[in-house]
């Protein structure tokens, strides 16, 4: 074989990838001091206005949305220009140029623009959380370990390339040379959720531009403040102009635009289950002008159980139920928003478990001594409401929480007297409601935890061996965790995703994501 016709990455001497640190708890002194001194530093920024990104320039527009304080509707985070179809084509026109330049760049050379980003963020670790604070009414530990998220997708992903970018030599046949390679699909729409603002919309466009692919990246309206970090962010490493473009907008007057346009060939999508199944609807269609059949890497919701078992460590239970129920107010995909126990114990765990719920205090996120702050926006606490009046209907409520007159609020809220034939057995509600389950044994409780259209995340706390490794095979979800709460993944050591209606079976932070981002190509030469 003539190896000098093989495309490799260059050589870099990158470290083996490492776990940015998470969250070492609110005692721990530097925390203490830390976190206070940037909410302050960060509220002196507050009612700025921030505009769009398109081609390496800043672009504003007449047309502003207010970003606001959930604890505080009152207090504006932000000012952020909206994009209409204007902005959004321009936006689309900027990465299809840029593709021609960036396709061709050195894999190892588009690793290092993320390594560089990884050392911006890490930098400003404390002041991009304090942002999560005020903006998404995230507690300390939770917008922290965001941001850690995030540095751990840039440095992984750069790795990643590096390892991809060199051509695998697949052998010989019949005096005749192989090998394959990896090229970028072309331009990328990341669509990003804004529950974890920075880490989701900053793996998605990390993943997208180390491959080669140009992005347009339209951040939730909830979380533009912090999405606007990624422009700060790539414009500091030197990201060349149209590489990353930036539009916050409607998703009403830009969001078909962006997932029609015959110039996207990939799209990544991180949020609820009926808007990415419109988003690959959408992209399903192919009119004469689009050359690409259109590749959607999709995240969705969950509907995910913690099963507790006869045999198991109540106080470890008790503690990472409730984690996994009400951190970050239940506003996670992976949220435990079913727990279903085995009859046998369930009169003695379930009281306790609601007598701890009752001592959790709920008020702002900046206040590190409350476990549950407001939820995102109003939108969201009138759907989660309707949720608890359903609750004490389909079954019987154990407690809910009384919450602050102002902002927005909803009740932690445990029901019992749920099964799987029932709305609350089945529909994901995105907030602070616990369905409880009594299930006769161990084999209904998985059949139950099975019981649903999705397939995300799961949990079972046990000490029997054997039903754990029942749950193994029978559990069928894209995580599962034994004897530990149902949230928490971290890149590359648990790689993040489900099946079914949870997604498309993709597994962001794992070794195969960024394949979803390139087309296989082979080449044969005698």
């Amino acid at each position: 074989m003539t190896t000098s016709r093989i495309p490799s990455a260059s050589a870099i001497d990158l470290p083996p990838f490492v776990n940015e640190p998470i969250f070492p708890g609110v005692d721990d002194l530097k925390m203490r001091e830390a976190f206070p001194r940037a909410i302050a530093e960060v509220r002196k920024q507050l009612g700025r206005t921030y505009p769009l990104y398109i081609d390496g320039r800043d672009v504003t527009t007449p047309n502003t949305l207010d970003s606001v304080n959930p604890a505080d509707p009152d207090e504006i985070v932000g000012k952020v220009c909206q994009a209409g179809t204007q902005e959004a084509e321009a936006a689309l026109d900027a990465a299809e140029r840029a593709l021609e330049m960036w396709r061709d760049v050195d894999p190892s050379q588009r690793a290092m623009y993320l390594v560089k980003a990884a050392d911006s963020a890490r930098r400003r670790m404390f002041e991009y959380a304090a942002w999560q604070v005020l903006e998404e009414g995230k507690q300390w530990a939770q917008a922290y370990n965001d941001v850690a998220e995030g540095i751990d997708f840039l440095e992984y992903y750069a790795r990643e390339m590096v390892r991809l970018g060199t051509a695998q030599d697949m052998g010989s046949y019949a005096d005749e040379s192989n090998f394959c390679f990896y090229q970028p699909k072309g331009v990328a729409v990341v669509i990003a959720p804004w529950n974890f603002p920075f880490a989701i919309g900053c793996g998605m466009c990390a993943a997208a531009i180390v491959a080669g692919n140009p992005v347009v990246f339209k951040p939730s309206s909830q979380s533009s403040v912090v999405g606007h970090h990624l422009v700060e962010i790539f414009r500091e490493v030197g990201l060349p102009a149209g590489v990353f473009n930036y539009v916050p907008g409607p998703g009403s007057q830009i969001g078909d635009l962006l997932v029609d346009s015959p110039k996207v060939t990939v799209i990544a999508f991180t949020g609820s289950m009926s808007v990415g199944l419109r988003i690959v609807e959408r992209a399903g269609r192919t009119p004469e002008n689009q050359a690409s059949v259109k590749k959607v890497v999709c995240e969705m919701g969950g509907k995910n159980a913690i099963v507790i078992d006869e045999d198991f460590d109540e106080e470890a239970a008790i503690r990472d139920v409730l984690y996994s129920a009400f951190g970050y107010q239940g506003q996670k995909c992976s949220a435990c928003s079913r727990l279903i126990v085995v009859d046998n114990v369930y009169d003695r765990f379930v009281p306790k478990l609601v007598e701890a719920a009752r001592k959790l205090k709920i008020g702002p996120a900046e206040d590190p001594g409350n476990y549950m702050g407001p939820v995102i926006d109003a939108k969201a606490q009138r759907t989660i409401l309707q949720y608890v009046d359903l609750a004490a209907k389909e079954g019987t409520v154990l407690y809910r929480s009384a919450v602050p007159d102002k902002g927005y609020y909803v009740p932690m809220t445990l029901v019992e007297g749920i099964t799987p034939q029932k709305r609350l057995g089945q529909e994901e509600v995105f907030g602070p409601l616990l369905s409880i389950m009594r299930a006769k044994d161990f084999d209904e409780a998985l059949a139950w935890a099975n019981s649903t259209r999705f397939a995300l995340t799961g949990a079972v706390f046990s000490r029997n061996e054997e039903h754990l490794r029942t749950a193994v095979r029978q559990f069928r979800v894209g995580n599962l965790y034994l004897n530990r709460p149902s949230v928490g993944a971290l890149v590359k050591v648990q790689p993040f995703g489900g099946f079914k209606m949870s997604g498309a079976g993709t597994k962001a932070g794992g070794p195969d994501y960024l394949l979803h981002f390139m087309d296989p190509r082979c080449v044969t030469q005698p």
